[in-house]
């Protein structure tokens, strides 16, 4: 049976699951942040020497490429294997994928590692599915629309969910899809906050039965909080801390309206 997310939302809260969250330098504080105020436990653990033993008692993992190194993805790799012991879901966020070499064979890898969610803008998602981007950077310069078709062949070539987030956002499992809508441009001008959904989709995904419910629960929350962050905010500095307010206020009332619209499924 699929749960809505209001109802995940309502479980996170009641019983907060703690996230170990392996995620860029950049990133790492405002992701802390989101994610406290969302009714999650974040945990900054990325050390190989202790990732895989600290996966098995989280309940779920995530894993950004952001600031790669091969430490980090020592300490990624390590955590994988302890998630996948575990029987734990892990999101992975494929930062900039499309950038490097190295990026690409490390996130090649990674994707082989079978994760539960891949969380990237339409750039990056456009280059796991073998398709060339207008990306540079981590700037992601694809519209969501063009890497529909890529998010659903990753998706069934991979066995994840596939969240494409931009303006309008749109998750699919290669069978199912939907679009939700929300959000405010102000998103995309503060540092991280994509980087701060990956480890969101990781606690609603540590809640959920169904990963596709996970990823639509997660994205739905950040939609409504940054449309109603946008309220009275006159610039990026200002929807900031209004964000993680909104993120906190956000209820399982608010996510029965979120803007969710089922989306045709095509080869």
């Amino acid at each position: 049976m699929s749960q809505t997310a209001a109802n995940l939302l309502t479980t996170l809260r009641a019983a907060p699951p703690l996230v170990q969250c392996i995620t860029n330098y950049v990133a790492m504080n405002i992701a802390a942040n989101v994610m406290v105020a969302a009714g999650a436990s974040p945990a900054m653990v990325s050390a190989a020497e202790e990732a895989e033993e600290f996966a098995g008692i989280a309940g779920a993992v995530t894993v950004n490429i952001g600031t790669l190194s091969p430490p980090f993805v020592a300490g990624m790799r390590a955590a994988i294997r302890g998630a996948q012991q575990a029987g734990r879901p892990w999101v992975l966020d494929p930062v900039a994928c499309q950038a490097t070499r190295y990026r690409r064979e490390v996130v090649q890898a990674l994707v082989a590692e079978r994760p539960t969610i891949i969380r990237g803008n339409a750039s990056e998602i456009l280059s796991l599915a073998g398709e060339a981007s207008q990306g540079q950077g981590v700037d992601g310069r694809d519209a969501v629309e063009m890497a529909e078709k890529g998010a659903r062949r990753v998706a069934r070539s991979s066995g994840a969910v596939v969240a494409v987030t931009g303006a309008v956002d749109y998750v699919t499992d290669g069978t199912r899809a939907v679009r939700i809508e929300g959000g405010s441009p102000y998103m995309p001008m503060n540092t991280a906050l994509g980087c701060s959904l990956t480890c969101l989709c990781g606690a609603y995904a540590a809640v959920a039965d169904d990963a596709f419910d996970a990823a639509v629960g997660a994205l739905a929350h950040f939609a409504v909080a940054g449309e109603r962050a946008q309220e009275g905010a006159s610039g990026p500095g200002s929807f900031a801390p209004r964000f993680l307010d909104a993120l906190a206020a956000v209820t399982p009332e608010a996510l029965s309206a979120a803007v969710i619209h089922d989306a045709a499924v095509q080869a």
